[in-house]
Formats: structure tokens, C-alpha cells, sequence
């Protein structure tokens, strides 16, 4: 079977999925309402990143019979994603207390690190490091985070799917240049997975995916990360570079809540991006720019950087700074009541 084939099989697989999902989140009254902290303005069903996952985990089985993938990341993705979609599809029927999400979420990164061989040696200005036991420990931090900003950024339509989509591409087309094509399969079929879905959650949004798709992305993206790592130490700073319009609206708006004494677990509003869909009336500019900025900006220096031109930190220093300048223009992390 081609790779086009089983990536037109994943994304038929995550479209009807999503809509038998809908049916269901309808059917049982599984909707987002509305409150003075919601972007949406008419109650919408939720639990559609179901599909992703679903669609998703489902052909790593069949790819490692094939031998298309090592067994280890097919065991470690399996556990550690089905792990924090089935905490999320939890959470999405009823509260679960952040204590046990968070441990939960630590647990799923452990696994994943054990399958995967925790952190490769970081490259900073042409030397290699490694960091041991420390460097597994900081990885397993960084999925989790990952994990959680994705949760914290999938906040108005299409937004998560199109970062994710524009990711996992940039990923492949590095693996493609760097003549390592069979590695870019896995990332495409996660973008076939979300693409599937975005055809309903594109603005305006018929179904949300809910904390089991946007904390499962949030991991996928992060193992993937390693994974590329792991074949060139330059990738993950290329990936983390892609990552770069969540992982800085995320950081700013959590350092400022933090530094103001703010509640951070408290549901809000002050993400960049939500300031900017009030500011324009709408979800579908911002998504739409989240994706340009991705394409016309981050693409490029994540290819600069994997491959070999820019220094890797460096790299990110660099793709950082206007996200950082669009974070202040937008008040990522400004007082609610004092920005509006």
C-alpha cells in the first residue's frame, strides 16, 4: 500500500469519524456553552480530537507489521497518546482535579521516553551535550508543557488544526531534504489525521476537539520532536522553531499571569491570539494568519536551521523575537478588565 493511499485512508477515516462524533456529542448533549470566558458565542458539540487520535493510533499497528516503523515508537506513541486522550475524554464529560491530570500527564511522557530513549544530545554553537539523567527529565518537562499549551492555545476555531497541520509538514518536508523520506510518513499522517478533522472545526466551527484531541496533539508534536532529534540533533531545534507561534503565546501569557499572582489554572482569556479574534470580530483572520506566519516565517527558518545554515539556538532566538513583538502588540497575559 502507498503512503498517499494510507494517508488518504487516515483522513477519510478522521472526516467520517468526526462526523459520527458530532452525532453523538449531539445526541448526548456534549456541548461547549458559552461563558464570560469562552471565544465562541452558540453552544457547539465537543470531543471531536476523538477522531484524530482514533485515526491516528489506529494505522501505527499496521505500519509496524509492515515495517515501515520501529516497534519501540509504535508502542511508546500508542501507550503514552491513547494515555492522554483518554484523560482528556474524561475531563470533557466531567472535572477531573489537576493533580491527577498533571500526574497522569507526567506518566504518559515517561513512557513515551522509555520507548523512545529519553533525550538525545542537545547541540548549542557547534558542541554536543549530554545531559543524562537531567536532559530526561527536562524532556519529560517539555512534553508536558507542550502538551499543556496546546490545550491552552486550541481556544477559537481551526486554530490547534491548522498549527498542527503546519507543523507535521514542516517536519516532513525537512525529512524529505534531508534524504530521509521513510521519517516524514508518520508526521504526514498525523496532518492527514487533523486535516480530516478540520474539515469540520474550520471556522466557523461545526465541532470543537476538546482536551483528549488538543493534549493528545500536544504530545505527538512533542515525541515527534525527539524523534527527530534523534536522527539529527539540528531537528529539534527545527521543530521547535515551528512550534513557535504556540510555544510563545503560551510561555508569555503564562510568565505574566504568573508574575502578576494570577490563579494560572483558572480558565481565561488573555491569550494573544484571543485578544486579536476580539480585536478583528472574527476566528478565521487569526487562524488564517497563525498558519501565514507559519508558512512565510517559521517554515523557512526551521529549513535554515535544519539544514546546517543557522546555528540552532540561534535559529530560534531569531524566529522568536517578532512572536514575541506580536505577543506584547496583541497584550498575551494583560489583565482582561485593564486591556479591554
Amino acid at each position: 500500500m502507498s503512503n498517499v493511499l494510507i494517508a488518504a485512508v487516515v483522513f477519510i477515516a478522521a472526516f467520517v469519524l468526526t462526523w459520527v462524533l458530532r452525532r453523538y456529542a449531539l445526541a448526548s448533549s456534549l456541548m461547549d456553552i458559552p461563558n464570560e470566558r469562552s471565544s465562541h458565542s452558540v453552544p457547539t458539540p465537543r470531543g471531536g480530537g476523538v477522531a484524530i487520535v482514533l485515526s491516528f493510533l489506529a494505522v501505527l499497528p499496521f505500519l509496524g507489521v509492515l515495517q515501515l516503523l520501529p516497534w519501540p515508537f509504535v508502542i511508546g506513541t500508542i501507550g503514552a497518546g491513547a494515555g492522554v486522550a483518554i484523560l482528556g475524554f474524561l475531563d470533557d464529560h466531567g472535572h477531573i482535579a489537576a493533580r491527577w491530570r498533571l500526574l497522569g500527564h507526567f506518566s504518559s511522557a515517561a513512557w513515551a521516553l522509555y520507548w523512545l530513549g529519553g533525550l538525545p544530545s542537545l547541540l548549542v554553537f557547534g558542541y554536543a551535550f549530554d545531559l543524562g539523567v537531567i536532559g530526561h527529565v527536562l524532556a519529560a518537562v517539555y512534553i508536558v508543557w507542550l502538551l499543556n499549551l496546546y490545550n491552552f492555545m486550541d481556544g477559537i476555531d481551526g486554530i490547534a488544526s491548522v498549527e498542527a497541520i503546519c507543523v507535521c509538514l514542516g517536519g516532513a518536508l525537512l525529512y524529505v531534504l534531508l534524504g530521509a523520506a521513510n521519517l516524514a510518513l508518520v508526521p504526514v499522517l498525523l496532518a492527514a489525521a487533523v486535516a480530516g478533522f478540520l474539515c469540520w472545526n474550520f471556522p466557523p466551527a461545526r465541532i470543537f476537539m476538546g482536551d483528549a484531541g488538543s493534549g493528545f496533539l500536544g504530545l505527538i508534536l512533542a515525541v515527534l520532536s525527539l524523534q527527530a532529534a534523534w536522527f539529527t540533533a539540528e531537528l529539534l531545534w527545527s521543530w521547535v522553531i515551528l512550534l513557535g507561534v504556540f510555544v510563545v503565546d503560551a510561555t508569555f501569557t503564562l510568565l505574566r499571569r504568573l508574575l502578576r499572582g494570577d490563579k494560572v489554572y483558572e480558565a481565561h482569556r488573555s491569550h494573544a491570539y484571543q485578544y486579536a479574534s476580539r480585536q478583528y470580530a472574527a476566528h478565521r483572520p487569526v487562524t488564517l494568519a497563525v498558519m501565514l506566519i507559519n508558512l512565510v516565517w517559521l517554515l523557512p527558518m526551521a529549513l535554515l536551521v535544519g539544514l546546517g545554515y543557522v546555528d540552532g539556538l540561534l535559529g530560534v532566538v531569531i524566529a522568536y523575537l517578532p512572536l514575541v513583538l506580536l505577543a506584547v502588540k496583541f497584550k498575551a497575559g494583560q489583565l482582561e478588565k485593564a486591556a479591554d
